[in-house]
């Protein structure tokens, strides 16, 4: 029959934690060599797509921007220009960009003025 430890000093100086440190939780390595945490430029064609949106929504009306060729830091400041270029609130969910309000033809202005590519989508 094994004895039980009385002291943390008989364990050996084993330690259990639950928290995983400075690494990548996928990969293991530590984060400043991780690649797979880092945003990666979403597929596609390049072209942001602008879209009106109400369905789901109830009822409240929301441009989307979705499809730019940006990831990370970049898109969210991104975001906050087109928010603070149309006044309002919105905001960032799975690389689309929802800005409150119906404001296409402002934020196609503003993204042809960035220099990105963009086109009005849906009705």
């Amino acid at each position: 029959m094994a004895s039980k430890a009385s002291s943390f000093a008989a364990l050996g100086g084993l330690v259990y934690s639950t928290d995983s440190g400075r690494h990548c939780p996928d990969c293991g390595k530590p984060v400043a060599e991780c690649i797979c945490g880092q945003p990666q430029v979403p597929e596609g064609d390049g072209i942001c797509r602008v879209r009106r949106e109400t369905k789901g929504r109830g009822g409240k009306t929301v441009t989307t921007v979705s499809g730019t060729p940006l990831a990370g830091e970049a898109l969210k400041a991104l975001a906050t220009a087109l928010k603070k270029r149309c006044g309002t609130g919105g905001a960032l969910k799975d690389g689309v960009i929802e800005i409150q309000g119906d404001h296409v033809d402002v934020l196609l202005a503003e993204l042809a003025r960035q220099g990105l590519k963009a086109k009005k989508s849906g009705g």
